[in-house]
């Protein structure tokens, strides 16, 4: 072979290698999502002899899909044609983030009924590390966040991904999060999928009257009066306000 046949084929593959690159870099886009919460250390301190047992041993799967831009991001659960068994165990909340606005709103889900929340982003404090892996055929690297003494979640972005969004309610890292997890084990999100951007975000968002919403501060108050009796305030608090 000739010395510019080499050359030749070696331009021809840069630029495929080129290409490839390139369409891996997003500023918009979908996310499926999987979701495996641990039903056994979710609900450790329960006594699994009564109406749970049996239904503890097997994870509890649920799908979502996350919208992102550059400017939003809405995450919204996938719902199965016949619910399971098992669907009051989980929540299947929907996230909408206005990045341009600085603001989130959410749909909360409690046993058949909606309840509304707007307020701002939340932000945390995001600590890289020196870890990655790869998700969804995206080479990810590896963030922690303190939630409290007790709870710490690892993130793994995607900075070929751009927008600083994720699953839930998290931001704050140079890329798409393609996954997500307690220290623990008991609730994960991993990508399934990253495809084009093929819905319109806004009209997407579930949206009510102005006074139906309550900002943190006021469902945090109302979650408590509601479950104190139950002994239950503390698990649905973190539940709704950790992600």
């Amino acid at each position: 072979m000739k010395v510019k046949d080499i050359r030749y084929i070696a331009v021809i593959l840069l630029l495929l290698v080129s290409d490839n690159i390139v369409a891996q870099v997003m500023h918009s886009g979908e996310v499926v999502f999987e979701r495996k919460t641990n039903l056994e250390k979710r609900f450790e301190d329960t006594d699994r002899n009564g109406w749970m047992k049996g239904n503890m041993k097997k994870p509890k799967v649920d799908k979502f899909v996350l919208y992102f831009t550059d400017s939003n991001a809405l995450f919204k659960p996938i719902l199965p044609e016949v619910p399971g068994e098992r669907e009051w165990a989980t929540m299947t909340n929907t996230t909408y983030q206005d990045f341009s606005k600085n603001t989130l709103e959410q749909e909360f889900s409690f046993w058949g009924s909606k309840v509304y929340l707007r307020d701002s982003l939340k932000t945390r404090e995001w600590y890289i590390t020196g870890n990655s892996r790869t998700i969804a055929g995206y080479e990810c690297r590896q963030a922690l966040w303190k939630a409290n003494d007790s709870t710490r979640i690892y993130a793994w972005f995607a900075e070929q991904l751009i927008p600083s969004a994720g699953p839930e309610t998290f931001n704050g890292l140079p890329g798409v999060m393609l996954g997500l997890a307690i220290e623990d084990g008991g609730v994960v999100y991993f990508a399934q999928e990253v495809r084009p951007l093929n819905t319109d975000i806004e009209k997407a968002v579930p949206r009510v009257k102005k006074k139906e919403y309550f900002t943190e501060e006021q469902l945090r108050a109302k979650v408590e009066e509601r479950f104190k009796d139950w002994g239950m305030a503390d698990r649905v608090l973190f539940d709704m306000f950790v992600w």
